[in-house]
């Protein structure tokens, strides 16, 4: 058969069954389509325009929310071309920063800290403020990307235009947060942020190091959480400037204000975490936003106090210099191990303590006499 008779009874082919609509019950409909299309030729690999250090830094102090974006990326990045970039660019945002109140927010999983968030924020916002959210999520041991993306969890907060969301993941980091953070800080402040919230992991005593880069340190319970003073480790609770039982509503409001005063008492025998201040429990729910600014007057109240008596400037002085030994041992840290002969030598040494020929002590002092013989 000749290809023309071929195409002749393509078209003039018929299902064996017609619907009566004409078409209308098939699940799938056949269009007519196009024979060829042009595509205009373009440049599919080229590169978006690097902004330069001048471009960055007026951006953000315009608060320019993009650009605010792309230079915590750029602050975030582990290329040392971004850090050296990074640092250029904090060194011009610095003088803005440090105009803010710092709180860290932690607390059990489930305790509602991202809906109290929320709440708090959309009411600061409402009282005149500019408000930053740094919410730090558990990271993929797979992708070492956020599990968690806190933009759908507070999407009301989200569409503000005085609020800035930033999510990060810890990246396995120990203390709850992002090892960025505290350049995150210095950014969000120099954009306008006057209050900045730091959602931590909630990893249980490991948040020392969200203590050592807020102002006020907030922790988030649930009534009846079973074995109220023995379920949260003494360790944070020394830490805490206040204690908030969230979801205090509708059948819990009973139980939410014993787990207050059981809380309460608790505190009066731990030494405070911020000299002149005694640490206080309170109730509030995030859902019926009752207590939200019962906790931001009292935030507010510490925030005034621990200025006047001069605890806020001696701890934020305190802050830059754990800052700096933080900053030490990280690129000690990123040094050694991206070494290239301490990478093939500590292949080496994996591999004779798996077979038991070599001794862990003896492999970690090994490899560090290596690579001070390597500097020197």
């Amino acid at each position: 058969m000749s290809s023309k008779n071929k195409e002749e009874d393509n078209l003039s082919y018929k299902p064996d069954w017609n619907p009566k609509t004409g078409a209308e019950e098939f699940a799938v409909k056949i269009v007519k389509g196009v024979s060829r299309v042009t595509i205009p030729h373009t440049n599919l690999h080229k590169t978006k325009k690097t902004l330069s250090t001048e471009e960055l830094v007026d951006g953000v102090l315009q608060n320019n929310r993009t650009i605010l974006a792309k230079t915590i990326t750029l602050i975030e990045s582990a290329s040392e071309k971004h850090q050296e970039h990074a640092r250029e660019i904090l060194t011009k945002l610095i003088p803005h920063s440090c105009k803010s109140i710092r709180i860290g927010i932690t607390g059990v999983p489930g305790a509602g800290k991202s809906t109290l968030i929320e709440s708090l924020g959309l009411f600061l916002i409402k009282n005149n403020h500019k408000v930053a959210v740094l919410t730090i999520d558990p990271s993929s041991t797979v992708t070492k990307g956020s599990i968690l993306g806190d933009k759908t969890r507070m999407e009301q907060l989200s569409r503000e235009e005085n609020c800035f969301i930033r999510p990060s993941p810890s990246g396995g980091t120990l203390g709850g947060v992002a090892r960025k953070t505290r350049e995150t800080i210095i950014a969000c402040e120099a954009a306008g942020y006057d209050v900045i919230l730091i959602e931590t992991v909630g990893v249980g005593q490991n948040e020392v190091t969200v203590r050592s880069m807020v102002d006020f340190f907030l922790l988030v319970l649930i009534p009846g959480g079973g074995d109220e003073l023995q379920g949260i480790k003494k360790g944070i609770m020394e830490l805490v400037d206040a204690i908030a039982i969230n979801k205090a509503d509708g059948d819990n409001i009973r139980l939410a204000e014993t787990s207050c005063n059981n809380y309460s008492n608790a505190l009066h025998y731990l030494l405070p975490a911020t000299k002149g201040w005694i640490p206080i429990a309170m109730t509030c729910s995030a859902v019926t936003k009752k207590g939200v600014e019962d906790l931001w007057n009292l935030i507010q109240k510490f925030e005034n106090k621990i200025k006047k008596s001069g605890i806020f400037y001696e701890r934020r002085k305190q802050q830059s210099i754990d800052w700096m030994f933080d900053m030490i041992n990280n690129e000690i840290k990123d040094k050694f191990y991206n070494n290239k002969e301490i990478k093939k030598e500590l292949k080496n040494s994996i591999e004779s303590i798996e077979k038991g020929n070599l001794l862990p002590t003896s492999a970690a002092q090994k490899l560090i006499s290596l690579y001070f013989k390597i500097k020197n």
